[in-house]
């Protein structure tokens, strides 16, 4: 099933009347749809600019064009010698606090060495509540009469995903949880503690991942880290243990990309972190399946979806959080879970009685499925006596939703080791039980149903 962009009646309108002009008629991106972001406040880092320069553009077209408004290369996000999108190189720029961020854009992209320029977008996770009321171990989710089916899957013998990888872009999480630590999943080209690139990516000791919000390898800061461990735990907690909680795959091996901080994240380190899994892929040869994004909030990136783009020719599936403000999509901005590339997954929530949840976003030809997403017990880092422990909690949000349909990429691709991403997706989706509170919200009308997998 393809899916559109659905058409932003707000920057249409502002554009015909000559209040959003940015860009020119020749520029890349869609200026159109970072306009009307722009114009529906959508938050950004103030003083900075993502610039993708054409191919062959050198140092000093580069130095040229920025310093048309007074601008410094910060750092590069996506250099073109590591990229298979025949773009040049895309990185991110400051310029002068008190500059308009729209004076700024429509200046760099009448330069001939620049394809765009667009804001460094703040995202942030999709969970909406903490809500501690229910029995512990009430994984409705799993085994409820409107969960994924994932008990039925297990009761066939469908558990054993330890041959696949799953990449979180979120917060970090906690590898060492007691529900977690059987599943954590290594960079096989890196080795521990030597304090060198080994794999050649230009992160030392990556082992388990890499913090793109803090530039270092620690992807689990304590307690903070909640929202990535409770994902985490959705995907692939341990299952048969005898504790806690089980994942819909019950051995798959789960990477981390931080991106997510107290503050958000920002689009610079989102592109960073897809483009981290799709090396491991394709220079590694890692058996990654799909990428888990339970985060949203900025407007649109023509730099991010060039990156899901690029994940998605070496056929890592972009599983996204609808997200949490009630939106019609169709009409109002719901990105990443927005873009209209094939291998974007974008998961609506529903309720343990089958309801589209009350926070929960939608989209006839923009959100594709619905999942558990109230009142989801998992993992989580607690602190007890000054110490961090294994612990556990229920949330609620597009957030918990999402990680339910990246398990399920997982168990669809253990027990179908040849198929591809196209066809694993196609699997999800056109298994979908039809529901009524789906019907005409979502593109197949239906929620999550591993129960055949």
């Amino acid at each position: 099933m393809i899916r559109r962009h659905a058409p932003n009646a707000l920057a249409a309108a502002l554009c015909s009347i000559g209040l959003l002009s940015i860009g020119t008629a020749d520029a890349g991106g869609r200026p159109d749809l970072v306009n009307a972001s722009l114009a529906a406040g959508r938050e950004y880092v103030p003083n900075e600019l993502l610039v993708q320069f054409r191919p062959g553009a050198t140092n000093e077209d580069k130095d040229r064009a920025l310093a048309r408004v007074g601008a410094g290369r910060d750092q590069m996000v996506a250099a073109a010698q590591r990229r298979s999108d025949g773009k040049g190189d895309l990185e991110l720029v400051s310029f002068p606090l008190g500059l308009a961020i729209a004076a700024a854009m429509r200046d760099l992209s009448v330069d001939l060495a620049v394809e765009f320029a667009e804001p460094n977008w703040v995202f942030h996770h999709m969970a909406t509540s903490n809500d501690t009321y229910a029995a512990n171990g009430s994984l409705w989710g799993m085994t409820g009469t409107y969960g994924s089916g994932a008990s039925v899957a297990w009761a066939a013998g469908t558990t054993d995903c330890s041959s696949v990888y799953v990449g979180i872009i979120d917060e970090g999480y906690m590898y060492t949880h007691e529900d977690l630590v059987a599943n954590v999943g290594r960079n096989p080209g890196e080795i521990a503690g030597n304090g060198k690139d080994d794999d050649g990516n230009g992160l030392v000791d990556d082992v388990y991942g890499w913090d793109f919000a803090g530039n270092d390898n620690t992807v689990f800061d304590g307690v903070g880290d909640d929202h990535g461990t409770h994902v985490a735990g959705t995907i692939g907690g341990a299952g048969g243990n005898g504790k806690g909680v089980a994942g819909v795959c019950w051995s798959v091996k789960l990477l981390s990309a931080k991106f997510l901080g107290n503050r958000g994240g920002t689009t610079a380190n989102a592109i960073k972190a897809v483009d981290y899994f799709t090396d491991l892929k394709t220079r590694h040869g890692l058996n990654l399946v799909a990428t888990n994004n339970s985060w949203g909030g900025g407007g649109f990136t023509q730099g991010l979806e060039d990156a899901i783009l690029r994940a998605g020719n070496a056929g890592i599936l972009f599983v996204a959080a609808a997200g949490n403000s009630t939106y019609n999509c169709e009409t109002s901005a719901c990105y990443p879970a927005e873009y209209a590339v094939d291998n974007v997954i974008s998961v609506a929530s529903i309720t343990s009685t089958g309801a589209l949840s009350s926070f929960s976003n939608y989209g006839l030809t923009t959100v594709d499925i619905g999942a558990p997403g109230s009142g989801i017990w998992s993992t989580v880092p607690k602190s007890s006596k000054g110490q961090v422990i294994s612990g556990y909690a229920s949330y609620s949000g597009t957030s918990m939703a999402t990680p339910h349909v990246t398990g399920a990429a997982a168990l669809y691709k253990a027990r179908n080791p040849m198929a591809t991403a196209a066809q694993i997706r196609a699997a999800i989706l056109g298994d979908a039980t039809p529901t009524p509170s789906l019907s005409g919200k979502t593109v197949t009308g239906g929620r999550l149903d591993v129960s055949g997998f």
